[in-house]
């Protein structure tokens, strides 16, 4: 389970998520959307699988494509009986400090 994000949820279906979100890339920044901190949570439960989410600001001009790879990743993965949510919140507000270090090196920060 990753250490980015908070997990919840059957133990045997963390991997498969994790691969699937570390897959969605942030064109702007070219790195995967775990990576940049822009997943916060991970819910499975009741037949859903909820994602809370943010982008590095409100302006984002590829919010909705990262929202619909996120979808379509998890889709490929995930059993098909499970619904896939994705909630797109600001707080708390994003900020450098949730990326990992590799991300902050390759960005120079």
């Amino acid at each position: 389970m990753s250490d980015r994000y908070e997990y919840e949820g059957p133990a045997e279906l963390a991997p498969a998520i994790e691969l699937a979100l570390v897959k969605v890339i942030d064109p702007e920044v070219a790195l995967n959307i775990v990576d940049v901190g822009l997943i916060y949570a991970v819910r499975v439960a009741d037949s859903r699988v909820e994602v809370r989410m943010t982008m590095t600001s409100a302006a984002c001009p590829v919010t909705d494509v990262i929202i619909e790879d996120v979808e379509q990743n998890l889709d490929a993965v995930l059993p098909k009986d499970l619904l896939i949510r994705v909630e797109l919140v600001w707080e708390p507000e994003w900020t450098p400090a949730r990326m990992s270090n590799a991300a902050k090196f390759i960005m120079g920060w």
